[in-house]
């Protein structure tokens, strides 16, 4: 069954401008994010920005500073998006989401969904079993958390998205409670014997996206 309600005809399929930032300053890239998602009017296409960050630590609006532990010489920037604090760095696919999404008729807890379930896609496509959580946003491998999530909404509009651990140094993680979860652990594709490169993994994510994008009933 699927996971998005179905309320009758779905519109027709709706531009999609897919943008490969390659390595991109994190508080740069976000104001630019909060910036299209204020500068754009109803006829602005959707974007899929598809990058990776150096170093950092982000804390979401309701982040609980118990959750970071010892950050050392990574920065920790509070942001906007919901959840509570995750790590971007090299070799973690990031997928950032400005959707209409009034214009696509899509809800919140729907994008959430869809999100999940790319990544779940694109996992069986490398013979990966993943699985989403009642109450705990993101994709698994078993018991350990391959892809975070967290998003923001302004005017109808979608921003921010989701992070893929690919090939990257996990360590960053002990150094917090990922997602605001103690004990918590993460995997990476690497250590699942999927031994692909970022631009590879971002074109089956986006391939994934644009399909699910296209094809999923509306709220």
């Amino acid at each position: 069954m699927s996971p998005f309600p179905e309320t009758g005809r779905m519109p027709k399929s709706l531009p999609l401008t897919v943008r490969h930032r390659g390595v991109a300053d994190y508080e740069s890239t976000w104001r630019a994010m909060q910036a299209f998602t204020m500068a754009r009017s109803a006829d602005t296409a959707d974007e899929l920005w598809l990058l990776e960050h150096p170093p950092v630590f982000t804390q979401g609006r309701n982040g609980k500073p118990e959750h970071l532990h010892d950050p050392g010489n990574i920065p920790v920037i509070q942001v906007d998006r919901g959840g509570q604090v995750t790590y971007h760095g090299p070799g973690q696919l990031v997928a950032y989401t400005l959707l209409d999404l009034t214009r696509r008729r899509l809800g919140v807890q729907s994008l959430v969904r869809l999100l999940e379930q790319v990544v779940i896609d694109q996992l069986a496509d490398y013979d990966v079993p993943a699985h989403r959580r009642n109450k705990a946003p993101g994709v698994y491998v078993d018991d350990r958390k391959i892809a975070a999530l967290g998003l923001r909404v302004r005017k109808g509009c979608s921003f921010h998205g989701l992070s893929l651990n690919v090939n990257m140094d996990l360590e960053p993680f002990t150094r917090i409670n990922p997602c605001g979860i103690r004990g918590l652990e993460v995997t990476r594709l690497a250590d699942l014997g999927i031994d692909i490169n970022l631009d590879t993994a971002a074109s089956h994510f986006q391939q994934h996206f644009e399909a699910l994008l296209n094809t999923t009933s509306h709220e």
